[in-house]
């Protein structure tokens, strides 16, 4: 019988993916705490956890009609970002997959009342939210993404976590799942990007979505996940990224409402040219 070992809400910052020089200029002179904040969840949570495979709940993967997992044997070669060119350019991958878990998710997660499809398409595009938290975290486990389909609503992220619940308690995997995106996720005007890369918080877009998230935070530390889950129609006016799918999904999967492990930061909550970024690792009791 599988099990969901972990599960943690990543940022995936194309920052992260920058050199160190570039950062420390972007940053007056400071390294972002998401890079050694990558480096820790490895060394205390993915060699202690060794997952047999890593679920990534990938919040720029946006399908319309339907969720969709990648589901091939293996995904390799060399990611450039069409978003970000300059930053996140030919960086090499090579994920090996599950394609019996991918069909059993999305069979699962249909069943749950959300049309869901496994898509092995060797041209399947992949995405940084992917790439950049393997880029760090990958040691040769089994890779699957779940795409954020744009016209989701909360009820229907929930239910497809189901599923993928569902679909890894019938199998035989140790299971890591993680949420990659950032909490509120408005970007500053182009004309003012340059004046706000630091990663201070007090450069993210609007007061109004720092203190929402720093309220979801504290709910996070406390394992209140049901006060996240009843409160999303307040948080979807602070932008979410992706509507928080890649979130709710994990909390789906993990018992939605009645889900408690609480969280532990492992970084700064830091700004991101307007947009919140933070790393939490959801300590299993």
């Amino acid at each position: 019988m599988g099990e969901i070992v972990g599960a943690a809400l990543l940022a995936h910052a194309p920052t992260i993916m920058l050199p160190q020089v570039v950062r420390f200029e972007l940053n007056e002179g400071k390294e972002i705490s998401l890079v050694p904040g990558l480096h820790r969840f490895r060394a205390e949570v993915m060699e202690v956890l060794r997952p047999d495979t890593v679920i990534v709940l990938d919040s720029h993967w946006f399908t319309t009609v339907e969720f969709c997992v990648s589901g091939h044997d293996r995904r390799a070669g060399l990611y450039t970002s069409d978003e970000l060119p300059r930053g996140v350019s030919q960086v090499p991958y090579d994920l090996k997959g599950n394609p019996a878990l991918a069909r059993s998710i999305a069979e699962a997660a249909t069943a749950c009342g959300v049309r869901t499809t496994a898509i092995d398409d060797p041209y399947l595009p992949i995405h940084y939210p992917t790439i950049n938290i393997a880029h760090y975290l990958h040691g040769g486990e089994e890779w699957l993404s779940v795409g954020c389909a744009q016209t989701g609503e909360t009820g229907d992220f929930l239910s497809v976590g189901q599923g993928i619940g569902m679909a890894i308690a019938a199998s035989d995997r140790r299971v890591l799942l993680i949420a990659s995106g950032s909490m509120s996720h408005r970007f500053w005007p182009l004309s003012q990007l340059h004046l706000h890369e630091a990663s201070d918080p007090i450069h993210i877009s609007r007061p109004e979505a720092r203190a929402a998230d720093l309220e979801r935070l504290e709910w996070f530390y406390r394992g209140d996940h049901a006060a996240v889950i009843d409160t999303m129609p307040e948080f979807l006016r602070h932008v979410p990224e992706a509507r928080f799918g890649h979130y709710l999904m994990m909390a789906g999967a993990c018992g939605g409402r009645d889900w408690t492990w609480p969280g532990v930061r492992y970084s700064d909550y830091e700004n991101a040219t307007g947009t919140s970024q933070v790393h939490v690792n959801f300590m299993r009791p």
